[in-house]
């Protein structure tokens, strides 16, 4: 049998939804039911199920992809014609089923499981889907997750919204971004993802939201920070200076004589509030650190009165 990744048409970095997924819709296409029995079309069909055998298996895909087992599942260096090996008798490749007449005649033979477990394709799945529900009843599957990556700003994140997302079926949905959202904090829509096979739940979707930096806004829990900058005049005289916040600026009243380092409170305007009244968290508050900054470019009266400014103190005497 040639190479499995090539029968299936998949990539070795594919992942094991991939696998099912190409192995269902070539076992479809290629089922000898819809060929009459035609001899070409069994031997495709051994081939494709040959393949999702060693593929579809965890266990066996690994030890394929290590050089273990052969494109047969043969240990390499095994001889199948000394018995053990091949799929005689069994379309499928993969044994410990029972056999049934099919329509147009062929015998085919399923697991109760398949490769992979309980969890791995159901041969009656696939005769299912082909005959109308012919043969063993398909049990109810759930869908399966659609799972995306949704990257926000800081303040969608801090005050909630609306995104729209693309699903992997094309769908669009609008995805509500809950206040407060932290980044690498997962939002889940449930039952809005693939719909499930014989009557069987849909999957759900699974937004993981990255939250992009702001420019000048920290967060510390529900707390905001901000480093001001404020003129030496500024820190010396006191007075009032405009804060930028997630609703606009506001007035913050800067106390004479202050400090690099001198921290303001602002209350009330870090993350909103939300949640229910009993539930909920109340809105965090924003701090502001103020930080006295010189002109850019030289001033020449600041200068004439910083060198004669004749002040006894030790700014570094706490350092000492």
């Amino acid at each position: 049998m040639a190479d499995p990744y090539s029968v299936l048409g998949v990539s070795k970095k594919a992942s094991e939804a991939e696998i099912k997924k190409a192995f269902r819709s070539l076992a479809k296409k290629y089922h000898p039911d819809k060929h009459g029995g035609d001899e070409a079309a069994v031997k495709k069909f051994k081939e494709i199920s040959g393949a999702y055998d060693i593929l579809g298996d965890k266990d066996k895909r690994g030890k394929f992809d290590r050089g273990e087992i052969d494109e047969q599942g043969n240990p390499r260096g095994f001889d199948p014609r000394q018995g053990g090996g091949g799929f005689e008798g069994n379309p499928f490749g993969f044994g410990g089923g029972s056999g049934r007449q099919g329509p147009g005649g062929f015998e085919y033979t399923y697991t109760s499981g398949g490769p992979g477990g309980a969890e791995g394709f159901r041969a009656e799945d696939i005769f299912a889907d082909l005959f109308g529900g012919r043969g063993r009843r398909a049990q109810p599957r759930r869908g399966e997750d659609y799972a995306l990556n949704v990257t926000v700003s800081f303040e969608e994140a801090a005050r909630g919204g609306t995104r729209r997302v693309t699903l992997p079926d094309g769908r669009n949905v609008d995805v509500r971004i809950p206040v407060g959202i932290r980044d690498g904090q997962q939002v889940r829509l449930k039952g809005q993802g693939a719909p499930g096979a014989n009557g069987g739940p849909a999957g759900d979707i699974l937004i993981q939201v990255a939250v992009a930096p702001h420019p000048y806004l920290t967060r510390d829990g529900r707390d905001l920070k901000l480093d001001l900058p404020v003129t030496l005049k500024e820190a010396v005289l006191g007075g009032k200076v405009q804060v930028p916040t997630l609703t606009g600026p506001v007035a913050l009243t800067v106390p004479p004589g202050s400090n690099t380092g001198s921290v303001l409170r602002l209350r009330g305007k870090g993350i909103p509030a939300h949640g229910s009244s009993s539930g909920g968290e109340p809105a965090g508050d924003m701090y502001v650190k103020l930080v006295v900054t010189l002109p850019e470019k030289p001033d020449a009266e600041l200068k004439t009165f910083a060198e004669g400014w004749d002040v006894d103190y030790d700014p570094r005497a706490k350092v000492k």
